[in-house]
């Protein structure tokens, strides 16, 4: 066979070549995961829908949710989005006096927010509660709140925002309060499949679910919904607390709430949340109370103490850290939940210290969440508060967006 020779150029020039294949055939691998299983960090190339989907709780997620997962871990590598409880639903005129859409609700999406009238934008991230829809009262009034989360969850989805549920639930065993000390009765093992209120509490998820599948939004699509369950569970405040309960008897529960809705209840537009409060300073006492990964797609954190008006900035970015680095790892969302200045005693609060703690150390975090504006506790300034011009000086900062500075949350592109 004639044998064929290669000049010094003709060799340099194959070997390039080799190279350049095998970059190309190692990027034409399936891109849903390594090869030690775990799935692959969003990147700036565009994923497909399938890939976004492998990477979440619910394979079969809608196309909204799954865009609604990738595009905050995009967003959270250079800004973060700044979110408030009942924004819509209720507010403070001043520090004694109290508005509120329950009072003058017609049916009809209503367009009052203090973030609104302070910042001129609404939120990026609007944040709601299962608690007078799935509980254990009924009559007209808690039809009307059903209403008005309802109209005002899917207001917020044709405004471009994003919907957080949290859910204080009321004891499924006592039918009493949320609060461990106002109904002090177990209720987490009670409540396990084979216990004997298993039933219960499968009706209350039954709640949850037809409520969830009337959210469609004026694009005719199911309006994505993040679903935190169960939080601030590392204190003993609430009936689901570490003191009332194993740690695998927890874990339990909140995979028996994932399955149950994604597959006996065909629900289908959740991500799902998973937050404690402040009380861990390794990943191993973070994660001790963990689901795991497959039923979990936002890692978050509520702290309220240690982003205290008088405690540095570090001591809460560096818990939130042990959040972003685990969920980086995992190709999870990572998130600052709740957390606040009651009555805003300090007026730089915004720039000096939230605004700190989300920057510390080039942290991704996509959203951070104040709780709602009422008479007894407001999060957010009204007109003429001390803290008004800080609370817009936080807003023009190009790190943070509101709402109106929001991209396309619902498409992957």
């Amino acid at each position: 066979m004639r044998k064929r020779f290669y000049t010094y150029y003709q060799v340099k020039h194959l070997v390039l070549l080799s190279a350049l294949l095998t970059v190309l055939s190692a990027g034409c691998k399936k891109d849903t995961q390594h090869d030690d299983g775990t799935p692959p960090p969003v990147t700036d190339t565009v994923p497909s829908l399938t890939t976004v989907r492998s990477w979440l709780v619910d394979k079969n997620a809608t196309e909204q949710t799954a865009a609604l997962f990738y595009n905050l871990k995009k967003i959270a590598k250079k800004n973060v989005l700044f979110g408030h409880q009942d924004d819509t639903k209720r507010g403070v005129t001043n520090a004694t006096t109290q508005w509120a859409n329950e009072q003058q609700f017609s049916g009809v999406p209503q367009t009052k927010s203090d973030v609104q009238l302070v910042t001129g934008a609404y939120p990026a991230v609007y944040g709601h509660d299962f608690i007078h829809i799935a509980n254990f009262t009924d009559g007209n009034w808690f039809d009307y709140e059903t209403q008005i989360a309802r109209t005002l969850a899917i207001d917020a989805y044709n405004r471009g925002g994003v919907n957080t549920f949290a859910w204080h639930y009321s004891n499924p065993v006592s039918k009493g309060s949320f609060y461990w000390d106002q109904s002090p009765v177990i209720a987490v093992s009670e409540i396990l499949p084979g216990a004997d209120s298993n039933v219960v509490y499968k009706n209350s998820l039954k709640e949850v679910a037809a409520f969830a599948k009337t959210l469609t939004g004026a694009d005719g699509k199911p309006v994505p919904v993040i679903f935190r369950p169960f939080h601030e569970f590392d204190g003993d405040w609430f009936w689901w607390g570490k003191a009332h309960c194993t740690a695998d008897e927890y874990k339990k529960l909140y995979q028996f709430t994932v399955t149950y809705l994604r597959d006996s209840l065909n629900v289908h537009n959740f991500i799902y949340a998973w937050s404690p409060d402040r009380n861990f300073s390794t990943e191993a006492q973070y994660l001790e109370r963990y689901p795991g990964d497959a039923y979990v797609d936002l890692v978050g954190m509520d702290n309220y103490v240690d982003l205290a008006a008088n405690v540095t900035p570090a001591t809460a970015a560096v818990k939130l850290q042990i959040v972003d680095n685990y969920a980086k790892q995992k190709n999870k969302i990572a998130a600052l939940t709740e957390t606040g200045l009651a009555n805003l005693t300090r007026s730089d609060w915004y720039t000096q210290q939230l605004l700190k703690v989300l920057q510390y150390q080039k942290l991704e975090i996509a959203y951070a969440l104040v709780w709602a504006n009422t008479t007894s506790a407001y999060w957010t300034p009204y007109k003429g508060h001390p803290a008004e011009t800080d609370f817009i000086k936080f807003k023009n900062d190009p790190y943070v967006l509101f709402g109106d500075k929001l991209p396309g949350m619902y498409l992957i592109k």
